[in-house]
């Protein structure tokens, strides 16, 4: 069972929306890839199909739920199911205060009975995987017991697969920014976990930037998430399908990868009214590291630009680089 979630792209608020993941899964063919957190509220009271509607290249995709009240849960992922998205995973990581004060996110972690409510409320309702992503603790708080035992309640009511981010969640007195970088990272807690509890599926998420890093985690347990590095320095899922899934390389190049976004581009011109630079933001770090990246970037970036077709600004980042001898 650990093999769909060998590697993955975190849910990122902002980031992976449907257009950045159409990006990534060009880079990768095997790499799960997650929707930013959609609330329960929004799928209860607001635009069903803006927040759900996915391109069908997307698959493995999952659907983030933000959310704490079980019924409200299961309705969420029947929906998730119906609009075909692979797997259903709960937020019980981010810390943010407009999550908290949704009381969901990682101040869920405190309410583990809560959390194994709703796990089991959505396990009933769909017959996709219900998995959770939440941080070893809360606040200042360094107790594996407390991890431990969030695991084993949330475990007994259904759930199979943990992605854990390897820091506690500070509710106060820092941003989510700085909760992703203040709090120490402490991988083997991940690692006890996943001794502890051999039979479940745990996957560790959390400052993880490098390909060497990745192989020494699979020593100890089953999947990797990463969040920011695969966002900023994209290139890199470009490795992966061969490096960690034993894939052939498929002789990817960053000018085909940009051809097939500028194809893409320009459909969803067509069949949405999608302005390219909604969806060419995704991709600025394709280049990253090259001589002319940044010059590339600025030309994808330029809102003087927007009312050009997409091909058209391709085609004017292209004469700059030819220019420039890139």
């Amino acid at each position: 069972m650990a093999a769909p979630w060998r590697l993955s792209v975190a849910p990122m608020m902002d980031w992976t929306d449907r257009h950045c993941r159409y990006f990534h899964r060009l880079l990768s063919q095997h790499t799960r890839l997650y929707t930013e957190m959609v609330t329960t509220g929004a799928l209860l009271h607001g635009d069903v199909p803006r927040h759900l509607d996915f391109n069908a290249e997307e698959h493995p995709v999952a659907l983030q739920l933000g959310g704490s009240d079980p019924a409200d849960l299961a309705h969420a992922a029947r929906l998730g199911e119906q609009w075909g998205y692979d797997e259903i995973n709960l937020n019980c990581g981010c810390p943010s205060d407009r999550v908290q004060r949704g009381a969901f996110g990682a101040c869920l972690m405190a309410e583990p009975r809560l959390v194994a409510d709703g796990v089991k409320a959505m396990v009933d309702a769909v017959s996709v995987p219900v998995t959770v992503k939440h941080r070893i603790g809360i606040d200042r708080g360094e107790s594996y017991d407390f991890v431990r035992d969030f695991v084993g309640t949330v475990a007994e009511a259904g759930c199979q697969v943990f992605i854990v981010h390897a820091r506690n969640a500070w509710l106060q007195g820092l941003s989510p920014k700085e909760n992703r970088e203040v709090p120490p990272l402490r991988y083997e807690v991940v690692q006890r976990l996943k001794r502890e509890f051999p039979h479940l599926v745990i996957a560790i998420n959390g400052g993880i930037t490098q390909s060497a890093q990745v192989q020494d985690q699979f020593q100890s347990v089953d999947g990797v998430m990463i969040g920011r590095e695969a966002y900023h320095n994209p290139w890199w899922l470009a490795s992966w399908d061969s490096a960690f899934f034993g894939a052939p390389d498929r002789g990817l190049t960053r000018e085909g990868v940009e051809a097939a976004m500028v194809d893409y581009m320009e459909r969803e011109a067509a069949a949405h009214g999608t302005p390219w630079y909604a969806i060419a933001r995704h991709m600025l770090g394709l280049y990253n590291g090259l001589p002319g990246a940044r010059r590339w970037r600025q030309f994808w970036s330029d809102h003087r630009l927007k009312q050009l077709p997409a091909r058209e600004v391709a085609q004017r980042a292209r004469r700059q680089e030819a220019h420039a001898g890139v």
